[in-house]
């Protein structure tokens, strides 16, 4: 008698188990069917900030707010070590940033340069050639004035 009691005890929790089941696969169909793709914002004028160093050139698009739209740099592209520094890969940088903003709807833009870098110019010749309406170049190059403290003359 004690064996026909624990053997239903035995069963309900086995058959309890499948519902539990069935309803987590449902909410997981409903999840992904109710989950869209996010849709990219529509801006129509921006800024396109360069930065160009000696190792790398980083190009950042962003609203008129601030906000970063889309990076690219020349690391990112694929370049590895001193070849991300040459004028090409600050060309193919632009290149890849207008590629993926085209898709948002930018066609008036501010740019500013900052840095020394040899891609710099390349980055705004490939500018120049993308249709995109260019409103202004600013260079925000730091200039220093005054510079550092001199070291103090050695003595004899």
């Amino acid at each position: 008698m004690a064996e026909e009691t624990t053997q239903p005890n035995i069963a309900t929790p086995i058959e309890a188990a499948p519902a539990p089941a069935a309803e987590a696969t449902e909410a997981a169909a409903k999840i992904k069917s109710g989950k869209k793709k996010k849709s990219k914002a529509k801006v129509t004028k921006g800024k396109i900030y360069i930065n160009s160093t000696y190792n790398n050139t980083i190009v950042s698009v962003t609203d008129m707010s601030g906000n970063v739209l889309i990076w690219s740099s020349a690391g990112k592209i694929g370049f590895k070590g001193s070849k991300k520094s040459t004028p090409y890969a600050g060309q193919k940088t632009m290149d890849d940033a207008l590629a993926r903003i085209k898709e948002r709807g930018l066609s008036e833009v501010d740019v500013f340069i900052k840095g020394i870098g040899s891609g710099r110019e390349s980055a705004v010749r490939a500018l120049q050639g993308s249709g995109l309406n260019v409103i202004s170049i600013k260079d925000q190059t730091p200039i220093p004035h005054g510079g550092v403290r001199p070291k103090k003359p050695r003595r004899v």
